[in-house]
């Protein structure tokens, strides 16, 4: 586990970066123009983690503490005020108070589409558009809790949940099978991992591109021999675009 694990007290969002309006890279919304809050904080500690930065509590003076409304503030500058999705990501989010700054901004017309691994679960999910629930396969070092996700399932009604699984080899890509066979309700998509994550503060970070599309075509490869026709695999568009950079 990370070092931060408690569920942050309704008031102040730790936030690690606001950033966009850019494109969605990854899952469901892949392409979709969207403005980025990403949260300071995690639960986990993930083995390829490629956001330490939202993640490591070493940089949590980095971490501005924000009121929801001082966040919708800055989500507005940023879109022109013309609403659009919100992507809430960190770190895991759900250990932030977004409650708040998700009804504000529902009530102005903007969308929100929160990611997490699946460890805690909130009433707000329901008020979600989407849920991106992105439980961690082996490769990442940590292990599900199967009723935690479970919960996060059932707190999300009346939201569109999906699933997003990283898949570095054969025990993730097993993996995903039986995650996907808990929940053949729900859509899922799969992407080949990422091993190359920069260090926090390197924008010029470069990305093993040749060694992800391998994985790409590996992952189409034993999709489509499986007959799994039901999973969609998907590239990061945003690192074949920008590599590791991170949002600015």
């Amino acid at each position: 586990m990370g070092g931060i694990s408690p569920v942050t007290s309704e008031g102040t969002i730790r936030v690690a970066e606001v950033f966009g309006p850019t494109i969605q890279g990854e899952g469901a919304l892949i392409g979709v123009p969207t403005v980025f809050v990403r949260t300071g904080g995690c639960d986990f500690r993930c083995s390829w983690c490629d956001s330490l930065h939202a993640v490591d509590s070493s940089y949590r003076d980095t971490w501005a503490a924000m009121s929801a409304s001082e966040v919708m503030t800055r989500i507005e500058a940023l879109s022109g005020a013309r609403p659009l999705m919100v992507s809430l990501s960190g770190g895991n989010p759900a250990i932030q108070p977004l409650g708040r700054l998700i009804g504000m901004g529902r009530a102005r017309g903007y969308r929100f589409a929160l990611e997490t691994q699946g460890t805690v679960a909130r009433d707000w999910f329901a008020n979600l558009d989407m849920l991106v629930l992105s439980p961690k396969p082996p490769s990442s070092g940590m292990d599900t809790d199967w009723a935690l996700l479970r919960g996060c399932v059932d707190a999300a009604q009346g939201a569109q949940t999906v699933l997003k699984i990283v898949v570095f080899d054969e025990a993730d890509y097993a993996y995903a099978r039986d995650v996907a066979a808990r929940y053949p309700q729900l859509p899922v998509y799969l992407q080949p991992g990422n091993h190359t994550p920069p260090p926090p503060e390197d924008d010029a970070a470069t990305v093993d591109q040749d060694g992800v599309d391998a994985r790409m075509r590996w992952l189409v490869e034993r999709v489509t021999g499986d007959r799994w026709f039901e999973a969609r695999v998907l590239p990061q568009l945003h690192v074949m675009l920008w590599g590791n950079k991170r949002g600015v």
